[in-house]
């Protein structure tokens, strides 16, 4: 190879670096901002046709448990599964949500190599 090709390649390969940091930058400056807009969503898990019902943050925190009182006479181990449900119910939504929002921001990012789960 002659020295203007060299040269050249160089400077393509230091342009294309650069772009990928920029694009890099954007994105991590996106997702710390969708991480803060997931802290303030609540989902709602239910189980027992809503008998149950569970708040959860999309950080994972349970912020409220309702329970129908027609439950409280009821077996305490029927009880128990119904709350696990609702929890797990809650979950799946807390990931749903959090897959749709964060899904997004790779979109655009051309980096060869890497294959985010979004």
């Amino acid at each position: 190879m002659n020295k203007f090709k060299l040269e050249n390649q160089g400077n393509y390969m230091k342009g294309g670096l650069g772009n990928i940091m920029k694009q890099a930058q954007a994105m991590q400056e996106n997702m710390q901002k969708a991480q803060e807009e997931l802290a303030n969503i609540e989902v709602t898990g239910q189980s027992g046709a809503g008998l149950i019902e569970v708040k959860m943050s999309c950080r994972y925190d349970v912020k409220k448990i309702s329970i129908d009182p027609e439950l409280m006479s009821d077996d305490k181990e029927i009880l128990e599964d119904l709350i696990a449900a609702a929890i797990n119910d809650a979950v799946r939504k807390v990931e749903k949500t959090t897959q749709e929002k964060m899904g997004g921001l790779t979109s655009g990012l051309n980096i060869p190599g890497l294959n985010l789960p979004f």
